[in-house]
């Protein structure tokens, strides 16, 4: 990962970080990656995940939180140079038995070639659209 485009293309191709194929990017990440996380919705997940693992433990937690219905997908990806990039990502999930997708803003930080960091901003007010139960349970 060196230029806008290879930048876009390993996001776009990015298995879903839920889904066992996300052990394949692990080589990508810095050792130091940071995984910034602000939701003051989800005070309990709101701070800095470390690692690749520390990662990995964010999404088993926002499972666990959800009843395992989280699910991401993105929008638009958009590089800012060749070291950042930021997506417009789409998460869905069940959440105190109400079932939703929001907008969420992820911009990622590429470092010698490795992921390095990232931000992760969902939308908390006029962004969350509730869905159907029957579209959470397709999607």
């Amino acid at each position: 990962m060196n230029t806008p485009e290879t930048n876009v293309a390993f996001f776009a191709n990015l298995p879903s970080p839920t889904s066992p194929e996300i052990e394949q990017v692990r080589e990508h990440f810095a050792d130091d990656f940071k995984w910034h996380y602000f939701n003051e919705g989800l005070p309990e997940l709101n701070k800095t995940y470390h690692g690749f693992d520390g990662w990995m433990q964010f999404f088993k937690d926002l499972a666990e939180k959800t009843g395992g219905t989280f699910n991401v997908g993105a929008k638009d990806i958009h590089p800012i140079g060749n070291e950042l990039v930021v997506i417009h990502a789409l998460p869905n999930m069940t959440l105190d038995g109400m079932s939703l997708e929001t907008d969420a803003a992820v911009v990622w930080r590429i470092v010698d070639g490795k992921i390095a960091e990232a931000w992760d901003i969902p939308g908390l007010n006029s962004a969350i659209r509730p869905q159907s139960l029957h579209h959470a349970e397709a999607a």
